[in-house]
């Protein structure tokens, strides 16, 4: 059994302190005092520890993406998180052939739990069955329509599906989903469906938006759109780019006074993650990464280099957000939309923990109740 000690636990609404942490592949409790003879004590150094961040939407970082395909590609993915907190995450595909998204599938079906870092969760199929109009930094040459087929084998490991419902075929495939799998997230993203349409999708299944704002119409006071549909409906969760380059402070304030804790957090980072300033391959296009920004080369950015904890410092400064709310939007609220005993530090959850400071860098990583990474001056 390990403990942790001199800490601000973040539980729930609540930042503790004076009290110990107690853990082994479980939350145990939480108590008064460390029995030294009992426990691996972990001193956090009056520092902050949370449950573990979850991606629900990343393509890859450090050199590596999803649709490379390998092995070794999820397993440097895996290592290369463990630096931003991030403990769990949806290994999300993209627009390219059925030959490709089916190889990178089997991939993530064969090797998801033999990697080492963070976990992955599943698989979160982003495309190919959006609108071509709304195609964003997805290569439009391969854009089908929902096709059951391309994914049946992998239904187990399928989490999150982002589709465009207004696109003939969609509302046969969501029900389908939405009856035989009711564990799939069914998400509308690279759309560019109404307000009207969007709303309609929300009774076939549609529970969630993938990065609000992008690769959608934007709001209008005549025409909301998918915008103005998830405003409108409580029950929709939706996730947001905090990387200041997708969204303005101001939209993200906005989110979040909206959505509240229907708000999640993602990175949609791409391979050039925690990498220097370059040029990169994303699904076969060549980006140009600079000043903190992933670009193709006619202008459409290409998903992001965002890593979890600056998003969270983004959010912490940029808009109205108390710390609490900005750890719930990585840990408590994703791990409740995915139904899995994470993103808590409760008794019986996941002991995947994050040790970090005021400005959110990460101190240490702990994964299963095993510190996976460790900052070399803690």
């Amino acid at each position: 059994m390990k403990c942790i000690i001199n800490a601000k636990l973040l539980v729930g609404d609540e930042i503790l302190e004076g009290k110990t942490l107690f853990f082994d592949n479980k939350i145990i409790r939480i108590d008064d005092k460390a029995n030294e003879n009992i426990c691996e004590i972990i001193d956090a150094k009056n520092n902050y520890v949370s449950a573990g961040f979850i991606d629900i939407h990343i393509h890859g970082s450090g050199g590596v993406d999803v649709m490379d395909a390998t092995p070794e590609a999820l397993k440097i993915l895996s290592t290369t998180l463990l630096t931003t907190g991030t403990t769990s995450f949806l290994a999300t595909t993209m627009t390219m052939s059925s030959q490709e998204i089916d190889n990178a599938l089997h991939n993530i079906q064969e090797h998801k739990k033999k990697v080492t870092g963070a976990q992955i969760l599943g698989i979160h199929l982003e495309g190919p069955f959006i609108n071509v109009k709304k195609h964003g930094a997805q290569n439009k040459a391969y854009v089908q329509s929902a096709n059951f087929q391309l994914i049946e084998a992998y239904m187990n490991e399928v989490k999150m599906i982002t589709l465009a419902p207004e696109v003939e075929g969609s509302e046969s495939f969501i029900k389908k989903i939405k009856e035989e799998y009711p564990h799939v997230i069914l998400s509308s993203g690279h759309t560019d469906a109404t307000y009207e349409e969007a709303v309609e999708s929300f009774t076939w299944g549609i529970s969630h938006v993938t990065h609000l704002f992008n690769a959608m119409p934007g709001y209008h006071h005549r025409k909301p759109g998918v915008v103005g549909a998830v405003f409108d409906n409580e029950d929709v969760t939706c996730d947001i780019i905090a990387d200041l380059v997708h969204t303005h402070p101001s939209t993200l304030d906005l989110t979040h006074k909206l959505k509240g804790d229907k708000l999640i957090l993602v990175t949609d980072a791409m391979r050039a993650g925690c990498m220097k300033c370059g040029n990169y391959d994303l699904g076969g296009r060549n980006v140009e990464v600079s000043e903190g920004k992933a670009i193709l080369e006619d202008g459409t950015l290409a998903g992001s280099v965002l890593k979890m904890n600056e998003a969270m410092g983004n959010m912490l400064k940029h808009t109205s957000m108390c710390l609490q709310e900005v750890v719930q939007a990585v840990t408590q609220i994703p791990a409740q939309k995915l139904g899995i005993k994470k993103g808590a530090l409760q008794k019986g959850y996941d002991a995947d923990i994050v040790i970090f400071d005021k400005n959110f860098s990460i101190i240490s990583t702990i994964i299963s109740g095993e510190v996976k990474y460790k900052c070399l001056d803690f």
